[in-house]
């Protein structure tokens, strides 16, 4: 039986060129795609992939976030991250939000496909150009002290990822279906838990964190 994938990018040529790739392979089958990490969750549920690719930058939810809560709703399905970022902190939140791998976006294709197997046969995979610290394995990610952003409810996470794709309070609560007044206490609550007390502080925290805009 083929494996079922599901590809999560806000870019339709990223997409199309995925599919193509995969669907080289006899043994592989894209049964649907997502263009934003809500998307991606609801597309998970319906669908039930064995394996999702995902981005990390996607606009109104996080490829990040969205892994999150689709690997706590559907423990069988393997996330793969593929992202442009590298670093510590985009690598350490994936891992700890249950992707079982991370690519490079520069990755071959030909990785990309090794990757999915190796998830499928219950192992992890970093790809090429992902390095961790000295004696750092994937692992050991998950018993490292968790972050400050582990403090923040799934809803503030959501809020500062807007925060730092420029939203103002109305867009956010229009988008998510809350009051502005709503989004600025929880705005104000993350901020309290952060202790941090302004805006610009609060974007460069985000950024230095691995929560990115889309681009």
């Amino acid at each position: 039986m083929a494996i079922r994938i599901l590809i999560a990018d806000d870019h339709a040529i990223v997409r199309d060129g995925l599919k193509m790739i995969l669907e080289t392979d006899m043994d592989m089958a894209v049964v649907g795609n997502a263009a934003d990490g809500n998307a991606a969750i609801s597309q998970a549920e319906a669908l039930q992939p064995d394996v999702i690719l995902m981005d990390i930058s996607m606009p109104a939810l996080n490829g990040i976030e969205a892994c999150r809560t689709i690997t706590q709703k559907l423990p069988g399905t393997r996330v793969i991250m593929l992202s442009m970022h590298n670093t510590h902190e985009h690598v350490f939140r994936s891992i700890r939000a249950g992707a079982k791998g991370y690519l490079l976006k520069e990755s071959l294709g030909s990785e990309v496909i090794t990757a999915i197997q190796t998830v499928m046969n219950g192992k992890s995979f970093l790809g090429a150009g992902i390095e961790l610290p000295s004696r750092v394995s994937i692992r050991d990610i998950l018993t490292i002290p968790k972050g400050p952003l582990d403090s923040l409810s799934d809803r503030e996470r959501q809020i500062l990822q807007h925060v730092v794709e420029g939203r103002t309070s109305a867009e956010i609560a229009t988008i998510l279906d809350l009051s502005a007044k709503s989004v600025e206490t929880y705005r104000s609550r993350l901020m309290k838990k952060l202790n941090i007390t302004n805006i610009p502080t609060l974007v460069k925290f985000a950024l230095q964190q691995g929560i990115t805009p889309t681009s």
